[in-house]
C-alpha cells in the first residue's frame, strides 16, 4: 500500500466519527436541542433499552426530545413493551414509537404516544413546521396505561395498536399521512415535558418487522 495513502487513511479513521449501533438501532440524537441532553443504552443480557431525555414537548410547531432510530423505507411494523422509571415530574411526559420525515425540530411525524399518566394517543404533524392542533391532529385511546405499543406503516397509512399487560392488542386508530415520503426515520423516543428535568423509560421486546 502506498505510504501516503496509509497515512491519509489513518487520519481519516481518527477524525471521522464512528457510529456505534445501540442494539438494533443505528442512530441516537437529541432533537430540537433540549437544554438537558439525553442518552440511550442497551443491555444485551436482558435485551433492555433505557432511554433518558428531556425537552419542553412534542407539540406546537417544534419538538424537543431524545430519539433512537433507524432510516427505513417501505412497509414495516414497530413493537415494544414500555415501563416508566420512577413516578416522574410531569404527568404528560411522553414515550413510544415515532415515524419522522427528518431530524429537523419541525419535521412531519406520526407518533404512538404513551404519557406518564397512562393517556395513550396517536398524534401527528401534517406539514413541515406546521402547528399541531388539539384535537384535530390526535386520536385518543378509549383506555389507558398500556404496556405494548405497536406502530405499523402500510403505504401512506399509519396504524397504532396497543395492549395492556397480558391483554389483547387493540387498534387505537389510523391516519393517512402521504407527506412523510418514502424514506423515513423510525424509532423510540422520550420527552420529559419539562425542559428542566430528565425522565427515563425501560423498553423490552423491541421488534422491527
Amino acid at each position: 500500500m502506498n505510504p501516503i495513502y496509509s497515512i491519509w487513511l489513518i487520519f481519516w479513521l481518527i477524525l471521522t466519527p464512528q457510529i456505534k449501533p445501540i442494539g438494533i438501532f443505528e442512530n441516537f440524537e437529541d432533537i430540537g436541542n433540549p437544554k438537558l441532553k439525553g442518552s440511550a443504552t442497551f443491555d444485551p443480557k436482558s435485551e433492555t433499552y433505557t432511554l433518558t431525555g428531556s425537552g419542553y414537548n412534542i407539540w406546537f410547531e417544534r419538538d424537543e426530545f431524545s430519539y433512537l432510530f433507524n432510516t427505513m423505507e417501505g412497509d414495516f411494523t414497530l413493537s415494544a413493551d414500555f415501563e416508566w422509571v420512577g413516578e416522574g415530574v410531569d404527568p404528560h411526559r411522553k414515550t413510544g414509537w415515532m415515524i419522522r420525515s427528518s431530524t429537523d425540530d419541525g419535521a412531519i411525524h406520526c407518533s404512538a404516544v404513551l404519557h406518564g399518566d397512562g393517556l395513550t394517543v396517536l398524534q401527528w404533524r401534517v406539514a413541515q413546521d406546521a402547528m399541531m392542533r388539539d384535537p384535530e391532529d390526535e386520536i385518543f385511546a378509549v383506555n389507558s396505561h398500556y404496556k405494548t405499543l405497536e406502530l405499523e406503516r402500510k403505504g401512506n397509512t399509519i396504524i397504532f395498536r396497543a395492549a395492556k399487560e397480558g391483554g389483547e392488542m387493540e387498534e387505537i386508530g389510523k391516519h393517512e399521512i402521504p407527506a412523510l415520503g418514502g424514506k423515513v426515520l423510525a424509532g423510540l423516543y422520550i420527552n420529559s415535558h419539562n425542559p428542566e428535568v430528565t425522565e427515563s423509560i425501560k423498553i423490552t421486546n423491541v421488534k422491527i418487522d
